[in-house]
């Protein structure tokens, strides 16, 4: 059995997320955790006894921060916060989603400085170690101020609202001051959805290398436009190493000998500038990886207290704010949009008429048959799709509050559109690959490079050959769900 992941200590990483969200790891918080978290709630309550305003602690929210409550209010503020706000409309997010939540909730929280009895904590970790999950709805973050609305329904769970604990023996937590506060103020949707699509991400983007490698040799391509010396004189990162995999994927190939001395001189764009394209895609997606990496640690809660020479200090800031993951999530859905659009090009000049004398549509009798015609339009309408999710969601900001929070990332709303660009861009990965499969077969008994053999076993593993007219709508869902569960990924190192 694998160990619990103790968190409060090391910082956690995207694997960390994606074994707790998606393979259901335990969690347990570290050795020490718990009393540092109590020091925390000491100097949190100290603050709240004493009468200058503690935002959130005695004030109001938002706008009506101005209204003082007096101490004997102060619990019944924070049921009356995680009540108000629990809102959100739409479809239910995924469990994964919501456990990923969960996880960077009690993380934050963990790092003592949210001023939180550690029972709030322990109780967050005993709904994902029973997969006890509340029902999140997918609308109604903006972005800031943290994922309030998704995240009180985290909290209604937490307290025994909307979901059965009795069943699972877990007490509800009775909130106390700050505490409902706590719970809403983070970016934990934003984050938690990032980090998985992050882990999604890399996998398509080996996924899409391949498909381009096997669409090279089924198109009789040259192999010259990844040569190593041509890619180290542009000396972008990405680049080199999508040339370097293709090199792998190639080597050892029959087919590209086959045609030594054909008379054509270049391949199009989205066959000879594959690691041009797909290496800035890598890098981009790089980029919002290692931004996404820093936020699983961070604490964004707000006021945050420190304890300085034995004395507690709450400072009112903006850590909730979600611009650094708003920014970098619509980054990611347009890298993830332009690697679809390319994969659609090499699948349509797969289906065209061209010198590698692939039948047309390479069907098994043309005009009798139309072969994989149909598969390209469906690679079209996902790509149409993805320009819509590619349009950034944080450059148009809705205030909210009154004008006190005057500009939102909507960075919510950015992570909910790269999940769905991610759905559409492996199936429109998963299309080439259908297309360059039965390409590649047409050239037997010519062999293609030993990668590119190993990924056509595979592939014939979820997809058998079309010798006939059939339907691959269930052909094209399921190679799509293997690539995203790595059918690709150990092809190559």
């Amino acid at each position: 059995m694998t160990e619990a992941l103790e968190i409060g200590i090391s910082p956690l990483v995207i694997g960390d997320v994606v074994a707790v969200a998606r393979d259901g790891r335990r969690v347990v918080l570290a050795a020490g955790v718990r009393e540092r978290i109590a020091g925390g709630r000491v100097a949190l309550e100290e603050l709240a006894a004493h009468e200058p305003p503690t935002y959130g602690v005695n004030t109001g929210f938002g706008h009506l921060s101005s209204v003082r409550i007096p101490a004997s209010e102060q619990a019944q503020l924070q049921l009356n916060l995680v009540r108000s706000h629990a809102c959100g409309v739409g479809e239910p997010l995924p469990d994964d989603i919501v456990r990923g939540m969960l996880l960077l909730l009690a993380n934050s929280l963990a790092k003592g400085h949210s001023g939180v009895r550690p029972v709030v904590v322990e109780t967050v970790l005993a709904l994902v170690n029973a997969n006890v999950l509340p029902v999140v709805p997918s609308r109604g973050s903006v972005g800031a101020s943290g994922d309030l609305a998704p995240l009180a329904h985290c909290a209604m769970t937490l307290i025994g609202e909307g979901t059965d604990l009795a069943a699972s023996g877990i007490a509800p937590v009775v909130l106390q001051s700050k505490e409902g506060l706590a719970l809403l103020n983070g970016t934990h949707l934003m984050a938690a959805s990032g980090a998985l699509a992050a882990a999604d991400a890399l996998r398509l983007v080996t996924a899409a290398v391949t498909a381009g490698a096997m669409s090279i040799e089924a198109l009789l391509g040259s192999h010259n436009p990844f040569d190593a010396r041509v890619h180290e004189l542009r000396r972008q990162p990405g680049q080199i190493a999508v040339a370097a995999r293709l090199r792998d994927l190639l080597a050892g190939s029959s087919i590209v000998e086959s045609h030594a001395n054909c008379a054509r001189v270049q391949d199009p764009y989205s066959f000879r500038c594959i690691p041009q394209v797909l290496g800035a895609v890598a890098d981009g997606l790089e980029h919002a990886r290692a931004t996404i990496s820093r936020e699983l640690d961070a604490v964004t809660d707000n006021p945050l207290v420190f304890v300085e020479d034995g004395r507690g200090r709450a400072i009112s800031a903006g850590n909730f704010h979600g611009q650094p993951l708003s920014l970098v999530l619509d980054l990611a859905a347009i890298a993830v949009a332009e690697l679809a659009g390319f994969s659609e090009r090499r699948s349509y000049a797969l289906l065209s008429p061209g010198p590698a004398n692939l039948p047309a549509f390479l069907a098994a009798a043309p005009g009798l048959e139309s072969g994989l015609m149909i598969l390209q339009y469906t690679a079209a309408s996902l790509v149409a799709e993805l320009a819509v999710l590619a349009h950034p969601a944080g450059v148009h900001s809705v205030p909210t509050s009154a004008g006190m929070e005057d500009f939102n990332s909507m960075g919510a709303t950015a992570a909910l559109k790269l999940c769905q660009a991610l759905d559409h861009a492996y199936h429109v990965v998963a299309i080439e690959l259908v297309c360059a499969a039965q390409g590649l077969e047409h050239h037997r008994p010519l062999r293609s490079g030993i990668g590119v053999e190993a990924a056509l076993a595979r592939v014939r593993t979820i997809v058998a050959p079309i010798t006939s007219d059939r339907s691959t709508s269930a052909d094209l869902g399921a190679l799509a769900t293997a690539l995203r569960n790595g059918l690709l990924d150990a092809i190559v190192p």
